[in-house]
């Protein structure tokens, strides 16, 4: 399906916990002197407004960064990253994830990103068309090809809108498949935290058969009456240390339980 557009969606809470951790597992990794692979299988048009007809119909963007940007200290890698966006595009853009990763990661890395939907690979192609690969293709497919990349060190974000509800039941397969072949991979899966919680199976199987998985979620209340979304998820293998205390301090952040 390729209905979804992050547009209506981008900065709300999810996006928050989601970004502030990758940013933070880039920005420290990016620390040692040895360059980095950078996958990522869903990655949306890179650049968001805020003040976009989309962003102001849901509301999502006013209830996450736009409260919580204050919240977080200017030299936290994920505010880098969106001062950096804000300088150059506007205060009221906002960084996706691949743009986050173009701001942290060095020109020596190396930026694979997939996305099939039509307008939002042309608009992710003029953006970091110069910077990354990007392939008008299945994420999973182009990650199982590339893996493992060169180099071997790097981070692997896997980010599917799950409007392909039997993306749930692929995704465990599709972890262990990647992980048998990149043992060495940082590998981050995004996932929505649901009211009839399609999340749990997925996330069981994968923690059951990955002994070294890591689970950091935040839960909040649904942002408008009818919203079925009351949390977000991020599971990790390969964790950078002290990543958990991190997740710790950005749920705080947030307010979230």
């Amino acid at each position: 399906m390729l209905s979804y557009q992050h547009g209506y969606h981008a900065g709300n809470l999810a996006d928050v916990h989601k970004h502030a951790l990758l940013a933070w597992v880039l920005d420290y990794m990016a620390a040692k002197d040895k360059p980095l692979s950078y996958l990522e299988t869903h990655a949306g048009r890179g650049l968001y407004r805020l003040d976009a007809n989309e962003a102001r119909k849901t509301g999502e963007a006013a209830a996450g960064i736009l409260r919580l940007a204050q919240a977080f200290a200017p030299e936290h890698p994920y505010m880098r990253a969106i001062d950096g966006l804000r300088a150059g595009h506007g205060i009221m853009t906002y960084p996706g994830s691949p743009m986050i990763a173009a701001h942290l990661l060095r020109q020596s890395d190396r930026m694979t990103l997939a996305e099939l939907h039509p307008q939002e690979h042309a608009a992710l192609v003029a953006v970091l068309g110069q910077r990354a690969r990007i392939e008008k293709r299945c994420g999973f497919e182009l990650a199982q090809a590339l893996c493992p990349p060169q180099p071997r060190r790097g981070v692997v974000m896997i980010d599917p809108s799950y409007e392909v509800k039997a993306d749930y039941d692929r995704i465990p397969r599709f972890i262990e498949a990647i992980h048998r072949k990149w043992n060495v991979g940082v590998i981050l899966l995004w996932y929505p935290i649901l009211e009839a919680g399609p999340h749990a199976a997925m996330r069981d199987q994968i923690t059951d058969a990955q002994s070294g998985a890591q689970v950091f979620e935040a839960r909040f209340p649904p942002i408008r009456a009818g919203h079925r979304m009351v949390g977000t998820g991020l599971l990790v293998l390969n964790a950078p240390w002290g990543m958990a205390e991190e997740a710790a301090r950005i749920k705080a952040l947030m307010g979230a339980e």
